[in-house]
């Protein structure tokens, strides 16, 4: 059985958000398409505080029940099967999904016999990474798709550095038509 885990595709990730990766609303479509091809689908939100340490680090994002913590509109959000919430607390900055705070992730997918996670969405550079490599270390034959994703890249070559570490780590990178 294999799930889809679509990370962070928010409002305040995309264009004209507070803190964007460039194309992000990109992955929507890609992601849309591929949906029909999974057994399970998780999406995760970062769900932050008004007041969290998290935001020491980073403009203030994704702040729960605003319109910047909202999935993009271009995502199909029919067919999520769990709304993973994580950064919830005052000092958790939540980059895995494996973090969830509303679920115990892990538990969940083998709880529904998932064996192979497939990751996308925003940012390759922390929360996708992130997210990825727990996916590894929790035994999950973990694949990032890589045409839906897309990166922060605070530094020019982060992406590119954060692919390297995932497939090092045992990640698969696969485009979306090999799905």
């Amino acid at each position: 059985m294999k799930a889809l885990l679509i990370v962070d595709v928010q409002n305040d990730f995309c264009t004209g958000g507070v803190l964007a990766a460039k194309g992000g609303e990109e992955v929507a479509p890609i992601i849309n398409k591929i949906v029909p091809n999974f057994d399970l689908v998780i999406a995760s939100k970062d769900w932050h505080p008004i007041k969290t340490k998290h935001f020491d680090k980073w403009p203030p994002h994704c702040v729960q029940e605003t319109h910047g913590a909202e999935f993009h509109s271009d995502l199909n959000t029919a067919n999520i099967d769990l709304v993973a919430l994580k950064g919830t607390g005052t000092i958790d900055d939540g980059y895995s999904t494996f973090e969830a705070t509303n679920i115990n992730l892990t538990s969940f997918l083998k709880q529904n016999k998932i064996t192979e996670l497939y990751v996308s969405g925003i940012a390759t550079d922390y929360c996708v990474l992130s997210s990825a490599l727990d996916s590894v270390k929790e035994g999950f034959k973990t694949f990032v798709v890589t045409d839906a994703i897309r990166g922060v890249n605070v530094n020019p070559n982060d992406s590119e550095i954060a692919l390297q570490q995932m497939k090092e780590a045992g990640c698969i990178l696969i485009a979306s038509e090999e799905i």
